[in-house]
């Protein structure tokens, strides 16, 4: 049996490298191997911080009886959903015409096409309460396949039309004020009154609604259920979900009081958590999510690991969450991190520390941020120079990059341009996004070739879909200066969500926090001064602004030279900020007294 994960850049297909199953790595190769062979695709889905990914792997993947029957039935396919997020959207989309229960691992059953006749997650080895053994269900899908064959590809292709058909949107007028707050309303009304949060159990962070409920549109036009953001917050940061010794935050708790939390810790929520933290004013939480992504997912060369795992040895044993509940941490070898450096994700975290550190005067964060855009700018490239998925250990994927990958990482650029007053950062920023406005993003290959359809990245979960992605960065890029056709691009992106995210509004916090913004009037403030730590700029860190740029005269310059209007005529004097509206500017003032705290 050859080995195809050992030499992979994904940790998480490394770890099943010496499984007895005879898995491919995500490509080519494994369809026409299962062609070749006209056996179906068994095509596992996970990631390396996953808790069940880990107890599939030891009872059923580390099993020579299941790897046997794997191995003599199917062509087995192990896939990172975190280096390969289109195959994991496209597989959980064709999953939910047969289980309701998503999650990981995902477990997919299709044809030598790679068309999915039969879907479902974890499995044990054999038959638990309610649940099929795996050694059940792979005998059940062998003999489906060879007596039921037509009834299976009849179903493969019903699941692919159905999804093809679901993609198709119709772009709709921007959301008025009036449906951002009932929007709003409608999420709020899912508070959890007693114990914080949304919902019951299980209870998720949901930083992307979060974001929502914090637009100044929504804190004036909504106030109550803008004001359950904070509430949200401080439940989260008071409870078990939080981790009071290293600061960040766990992936979910299991149970509605916050308790009983599953203990990975991923890159994505504890960036957003920390824009949120900062928004809300509450220092102490942002500087528990700082330190824990600075100490602990912070990799060699200064970006940041994908997530922290759920589990760690104790005393010869996997534990999950024992490290944590611990009464004392000395001695005990902490989970280890996903140390992939994914693009999108890497843009969060640039883009909250850079506002973080600008915002409470924290230089090092800021500076942080700037090691990590510099190491992601550089490894994460292609050999013809496009941006990719991810890298490890400064080795680029194949993976290609995804909308939400390059939105993100150039709204990261920009904020991090604003947070350092260089202007090279805005125009890497731009480069990106006009490359993405003009058409250059492709989706997976692979997907590609076998003509399995892509799933729309129409929803807003954990992180903002690839529309709201590029509709952030647009609408900063527009902030700045940069011109109307931004605000147009950002306008486009949210009418063709609209609709959807106004029926659904929990599930599209971004895009409708986008189209929040686009309705108020953005608010900026630039302060032309030498001394970063004088009284107008301290007075400014903290106004109620969407731009707070603190710049010299000659950075001033650079950004007007560049195209960046929103800095054109304010490089002749210092000690000066102006306070604008819409880029119309009240006569500037040199007198921190005068800077008006809220808008």
């Amino acid at each position: 049996m050859v080995n195809r994960l050992a030499d992979t850049l994904s940790p998480y297909l490394r770890a099943h490298a010496d499984n007895p199953v005879d898995w491919f790595a995500w490509g080519p190769e494994a369809f026409a191997e299962a062609r070749r062979r006209n056996v179906p695709m068994l095509i596992s889905i996970g990631y390396s911080t996953c808790h069940w990914c880990h107890v599939m792997a030891r009872e059923s993947f580390s099993s020579p009886e299941i790897a046997g029957l794997i191995n003599r039935d199917f062509v087995a396919v192990k896939v990172d959903r975190e280096e390969h997020p289109d195959v994991d959207a496209a597989y959980m989309a064709a999953a939910s015409a047969f289980t309701q229960n998503l999650g990981w691992p995902l477990t997919v059953f299709t044809t030598p096409q790679g068309r999915t006749f039969y879907a479902g997650t974890y499995w044990p080895p054999e038959a638990r309460a309610q649940m099929p053994g795996f050694r059940d269900v792979l005998a059940a899908v062998h003999e489906a396949w060879m007596l039921r064959r037509e009834q299976a590809i009849e179903s493969a292709d019903a699941v692919a039309e159905a999804l093809a058909q679901a993609a198709v949107v119709t772009p709709s007028d921007l959301p008025s004020t009036v449906a951002l707050a009932v929007a709003a309303e409608a999420i709020a009304a899912r508070e959890d009154a007693m114990f914080g949060g949304f919902g019951g159990a299980p209870k998720f962070p949901v930083a992307t609604t979060l974001g929502f409920l914090q637009r100044p549109l929504l804190r004036r036009e909504a106030p109550d259920a803008a004001a359950s953001a904070e509430r949200s917050l401080a439940a989260m940061a008071a409870s078990d979900l939080r981790d009071n010794l290293e600061g960040g935050f766990f992936r979910y708790a299991t149970q509605r009081d916050w308790t009983v939390p599953h203990y990975e810790r991923m890159l994505t929520d504890n960036a957003q958590l920390l824009d949120v933290a900062v928004r809300a004013g509450d220092d102490a939480t942002a500087r528990g999510v700082v330190a824990f992504l600075l100490d602990v997912l912070r990799r060699d060369g200064g970006a940041f690991g994908a997530a922290q795992d759920s589990e760690s040895w104790i005393e010869g044993q996997r534990s999950e969450g024992g490290y944590y509940r611990a009464a004392s941490r000395e001695g005990l070898e902490p989970p280890a991190v996903d140390g992939k450096v994914i693009t999108g994700w890497n843009g969060l975290a640039i883009a909250a520390l850079a506002r973080a550190g600008a915002a409470l005067d924290e230089r090092t964060w800021v500076d942080a941020a700037a090691a990590a855009a510099s190491f992601v700018s550089s490894a994460n490239r292609s050999p013809d120079g496009r941006l990719v998925r991810a890298s490890l250990d400064g080795v680029a994927s194949t993976a290609v990059a995804t909308l939400a990958d390059v939105g993100l990482f150039a709204e990261g650029l920009f904020a991090l341009a604003v947070a350092t007053g260089e202007v090279r950062w805005a125009l890497a920023a731009r480069e990106l996004l006009d490359d993405v406005l003009d058409g250059g993003v492709d989706g997976d290959p692979v997907l590609a070739a076998q003509n399995v359809a892509a799933a729309p990245d129409q929803t807003d979960g954990d992180l903002p879909s690839g529309t709201a992605a590029v509709a952030g960065a647009s609408l900063a890029a527009w902030r700045l200066g940069a011109g109307e056709k931004y605000r147009a691009a950002a306008e486009e992106q949210v009418r063709a969500q609209a609709a959807s995210a106004l029926q659904n509004p929990f599930a599209h916090g971004s895009l409708l926090g986008i189209a929040a913004a686009l309705i108020e009037p953005p608010r900026q403030m630039v302060v032309v001064t030498e001394d970063r730590a004088g009284a107008l700029a301290a007075a400014s860190r903290r106004l109620d602004a969407d731009v707070i740029a603190i710049v010299t005269p000659a950075q001033a310059g650079a950004f007007a030279d560049a195209g960046f209007e929103l800095f054109a005529g304010k490089d002749a004097a210092v000690e000066l900020a102006y306070d604008c509206r819409a880029f119309v500017c009240r006569l500037p003032t040199a007198d921190a007294g005068e800077l008006l705290l809220e808008r």
